[in-house]
């Protein structure tokens, strides 16, 4: 195991900390390392006082077969593994050792195995994060193939199609939607390299987002017009009704800054909940306002002792436990509202937030800050 300078440095300073003891003639550290699937060897790792010598493994080392009244070993385990010890070499002396400095060495050697320990399970974290990533690269370029052979059999299906037939919006809507899985394809490979937005970009995990602007500015309502296609197609599939925006307040088509961006990804989300759990004889809609939106269904009201709940990153409510989901998309959104100073809230009912929405139902609501 490549052991890190920290951890080196650590053992230096744990050994140096016996200066003054006039009873210890020399300290060292060894820690088992096993090389080409060979059998493991204790190696030094550090020694007391410094040496320009290289001390040798202990099993390469004749003198230490032989047992000395004056050598004393403590093992480097944790918990039931070994992973090391410490050798202490006393000066000649009819007297015998002190509790006082077998404690201390005690203690050096269990502080030594508890950050062994640690070290190697950074280095099994490491080895099982390359594995992943290498994983995702591998699961990143297959997809890639299957998504170029969607998109090309929609374009020419598309060529097929009438101008004005009905069915050219489905096909265009195929279309986009590839380009957007092309989009978390993109992300997923930057992941898989390694290349995470740094804290000051983002400060909490992005969900699936509709867009990843790159640009200082967004308009919110050309990030929500796609997401309302999709909507209205998901309405369509399950013979269910569904209500877009009527009126668009000014701040969805001002210019605003990136973060914005966000907003989307919040929508996203309230709507893909709405039509996986509400009942299909519901009704869905998003309902925008000068003070903010509201993602509502006329079905079921979710029960009043969960109303809070569920923005509990994990909970989920007793009518979707036997549904698909992780339970997290709640919790992720109220994280990325905070990131704009808004407020996500489950309303009592739709007409709370506007007069004209149903009297009965769920109705998730964004208020801009």
């Amino acid at each position: 195991m490549e052991l890190t300078a920290a951890f080196l440095n650590l053992v230096q300073q744990q050994l140096k900390s016996f200066d003054g003891e006039s009873a210890i003639k020399i300290l060292v550290v060894y820690v088992a390392q096993t090389k080409n699937d060979q059998a493991p060897t204790l190696e030094v790792v550090g020694q007391w006082p410094v040496s320009d010598n290289s001390l040798l493994p202990i099993e390469a080392d004749s003198e230490l077969r032989a047992p000395s009244p004056y050598r004393r070993w403590y093992p480097l385990q944790n918990e039931k593994m070994l992973l090391g010890a410490l050798r202490v070499e006393c000066f000649h002396s009819e007297a015998a050792w002190p509790d006082l400095l077998d404690m201390r060495l005690r203690a050096c050697a269990s502080a030594l195995a508890q950050c062994l320990g640690l070290e190697l399970d950074r280095k099994r974290l490491a080895d099982e994060l390359i594995r992943q990533r290498e994983q995702v690269s591998l699961m990143v370029h297959q997809l890639r193939n299957p998504l170029a052979a969607l998109r090309t059999y929609a374009q020419l299906l598309l060529r097929r199609i009438e101008p004005n037939s009905a069915h050219r919006t489905l096909v265009e809507g195929l279309i986009a939607e590839q380009d957007q899985l092309n989009r978390y394809i993109s992300v997923l490979d930057n992941f898989s390299e390694g290349k995470l937005p740094s804290s000051n970009v983002i400060a909490a995990p992005l969900l699936l987002p509709p867009v990843l602007p790159k640009t200082s500015s967004v308009i919110v309502r050309s990030l929500l017009e796609p997401l309302l296609d999709r909507a209205a197609a998901n309405a369509d599939l399950q013979g269910r009704k569904w209500y877009g925006p009527v009126d668009w307040p000014d701040w969805v088509d001002e210019e605003k800054s990136a973060e914005y961006g966000v907003i989307a990804e919040i929508v996203a989300n309230l709507l893909e909940n709405a039509f996986r759990y509400s009942s299909f004889s519901s009704s869905i809609g998003l309902h925008i306002t000068s003070e903010g939106l509201c993602v509502w269904d006329s079905g079921d009201p979710i029960p009043s002792d969960e109303r809070e709940k569920i923005f509990e990153k994990g909970y989920r409510g007793r009518s979707v436990k036997e549904s698909s989901g992780s339970g997290i998309g709640l919790a992720l959104a109220v994280q990325l509202a905070a990131q704009l100073d808004c407020k996500l809230q489950l309303v009592k009912s739709p007409v709370d937030f506007a007069p004209n929405l149903p009297l009965v139902g769920n109705a998730f609501v964004l208020r801009l800050p």
